[in-house]
């Protein structure tokens, strides 16, 4: 039998994409047509963009580049990602995870690199429901790995960041969760390689509860 591991918190803050959705698959096309037109091996760009946004992985692959052209692109890219919701899943569990979340009434966010319209698109495509809080692109002047994000969103939830338990699933996120003195609960095959507090292979690995004083208890494996 595999052994459970328990963790309690007060507050929950979910990535999207590779954690709640899988959209593997648009990212791959989008990006892959990028690295060919920036003549770039196509391999090492997938190794950079997953959990960052855009323009943030644009400085990775070209730093000679300017910056107001990687935010151009970016911009084209938001396009490109928005209208293309071809293969976008929820992953395993996703749906349940959400519903016991809202129905008990249990404090979560979702923290995305997406942008609003990307973020309500793939979510639709998805057919996952929106959390009442979201921090989005929009929201922070800096890309994951800088823990900004999820350091907004324990705020406008009001729960200390040593409270919270971040699920992500890329490098750059369970970065950005750590830098924030979060716990981090990995999702999927990518989350593995970067040492995260919990590692589940998808949503069905994770058992949500109402805790005592107003807390969360997970129950992961």
């Amino acid at each position: 039998m595999t052994a459970t591991t328990v963790l309690s918190a007060r507050a929950l803050l979910l990535d999207m994409d590779g954690t709640l959705v899988n959209s593997d698959a648009v990212v791959e096309r989008c990006w892959r047509r990028w690295a060919e037109v920036q003549g770039l091996d196509g391999d090492q760009v997938m190794k950079v963009v997953h959990g960052r946004q855009g323009y943030a992985s644009m400085a990775l692959l070209l730093p000679d580049r300017p910056m107001a052209e990687n935010h151009a692109d970016n911009a084209r890219m938001l396009a490109e990602e928005t209208a293309d919701v071809d293969g976008v899943v929820p992953v395993p569990g996703a749906a349940a995870f959400l519903a016991a979340l809202r129905t008990g009434g249990l404090a979560h966010a979702l923290v995305t690199s997406a942008d609003v319209a990307l973020s309500t698109r793939r979510m639709a495509a998805a057919g996952l429901p929106q959390p009442d809080l979201r921090i989005t692109a929009e929201s922070v002047g800096a890309s994951k790995p800088d823990p900004e994000g999820f350091l907004k969103g324990a705020a406008e939830l009001g729960v200390d960041p040593a409270d919270c338990v971040v699920f992500e699933d890329s490098e750059a996120g369970i970065a950005a969760g750590r830098a924030a003195g979060m716990r981090v609960v990995g999702v999927g095959p990518r989350a593995g390689a970067y040492d995260p507090t919990a590692l589940v292979a998808d949503l069905t690995q994770v058992r949500v509860e109402a805790g005592p004083d107003g807390g969360i208890l997970l129950h992961i494996g």
